[in-house]
């Protein structure tokens, strides 16, 4: 239990710092960035594998690249859901995507927390 309270305050905490590089998204507060986590990770538990299931022949055919196109679906619904964090666009929502899994990796693996 504590290493997923752990996860989620970083990935808050990561939501919260990429907004100052991305400029197309937008968190309001820290407390906003926690809901987004938070729905994130619902979303990514059982919305994303409704979407991959059915999108599996595109995701065949395009050799796996259409995941970055659920992943950013997947911010997008967060979106909608979480007052306070503002997407402009897929595009935008794509890339924080890349940028938040990436970060993410990085920062469990300088601090050893695994899955």
């Amino acid at each position: 239990m504590k290493k997923l309270i752990v996860r989620v305050l970083v990935t808050a905490l990561l939501v919260m710092i990429i907004p100052y590089f991305l400029k197309g998204i937008v968190v309001d507060a820290f407390t906003t960035a926690l809901t987004v986590a938070l729905v994130l990770g619902v979303l990514n538990l059982f919305v994303k594998p409704i979407f991959v299931l059915f999108t599996l022949p595109i995701t065949v055919f395009s050799l796996g690249l259409f995941l970055l196109v659920i992943n950013g679906m997947m911010i997008m619904l967060c979106d909608y859901f979480v007052d306070g964090f503002d997407v402009k666009n897929i595009g935008w929502a794509m890339l924080f995507s890349i940028v938040l899994s990436l970060s993410q990796s990085l920062v469990y693996r300088l601090t050893e927390l695994k899955k």
